[in-house]
């Protein structure tokens, strides 16, 4: 039973592998999308207000794109250290800085991470749609998910 239990590292592997291997196409991602803009802002000056919004919301669709990149690289790494090559906290820098002792210290993180990228997201839908009713809503609905994970990483810690 125990060698079942050893083998099973391998299945976290996978995790790992996929993890890290989605974080790169979205880090490729990320770069590819900042070219674009770059080169669209150079190519064509946003010279109205709703230029310039569109111009916004293109970047806070790339921030959220590449804190979900981060995120995945942070999960990757993180359980590669935490499963396959136990490493004490102490011992690794990279767990050390974002305060990962344990599988549960990055479902907290996770969540944090969360907080933000839902964040930047009801900020991209307002900035689009501007003050509606649906943004009102849409709003309440990020908030209470935002309320309900901060209350839940409150009570797991």
């Amino acid at each position: 039973m125990e060698k079942l239990f050893h083998s099973s590292r391998f299945v976290v592997l996978v995790a790992v592998m996929v993890t890290a291997v989605s974080a790169a196409l979205l880090y490729f991602v990320s770069i590819t999308l900042l070219i674009n803009v770059v080169s669209g802002v150079f190519l064509n000056v946003p010279s109205t207000t709703d230029q310039g919004k569109n111009l916004v919301v293109s970047l806070l669709k790339l921030l959220d794109i590449t804190l979900i990149a981060i995120t995945l690289h942070l999960v990757s790494v993180s359980l590669f250290r935490l499963f396959i090559t136990p490493v004490k906290a102490a011992k690794s820098a990279f767990l050390n800085i974002l305060n990962i002792k344990s599988f549960h210290d990055l479902k907290i993180t996770i969540i944090h991470v969360s907080v933000v990228v839902l964040t930047i997201l009801f900020l991209e839908r307002a900035v689009e749609e501007g003050a509606s009713l649906d943004t009102l809503y849409f709003g309440a609905a990020i908030s209470m998910v935002i309320w309900a994970s901060v209350y839940a990483s409150g009570k797991m810690r």
